[in-house]
């Protein structure tokens, strides 16, 4: 599929592994997480739609409910609260926002 990205952070993470942006430097620091980011960028980008990303147990593929209803997301990491949330269109999908939340789904650490 087509990946496109609404901010130029992402992408650059994407290419790069870093990024100057302060909403995602926390990120740059966690080496696993901006493989796991990279990782879970080039499975979208191989599968034909977002059915395929269902079977890739590890990425928790959802759509969003209540306020992020036109939205999706998958995990970056098994085992990580983690998400990339993303938009589907005709084109393919628009990435939006790594989400980095310890709230999500009640978690407790």
């Amino acid at each position: 599929m087509n990946v496109i990205f609404k901010e130029a952070a992402l992408e650059e993470l994407y290419k790069t592994g870093t990024t100057k942006n302060h909403k995602y430097k926390i990120l740059c620091r966690n080496k696993k997480l901006v493989d796991g980011f990279a990782r879970a960028v080039d499975y979208m980008k191989g599968v034909r739609n977002t059915k395929d990303l269902k079977c890739i147990s590890s990425l928790h593929y959802e759509k969003l409910k209540y306020q992020r209803e036109s939205m999706s997301s998958i995990r970056i990491l098994n085992g990580s609260i983690e998400r990339l949330l993303f938009t589907e269109t005709e084109d393919g999908i628009e990435v939006e926002l790594i989400e980095i939340d310890s709230t999500h789904y009640g978690n407790k650490k």
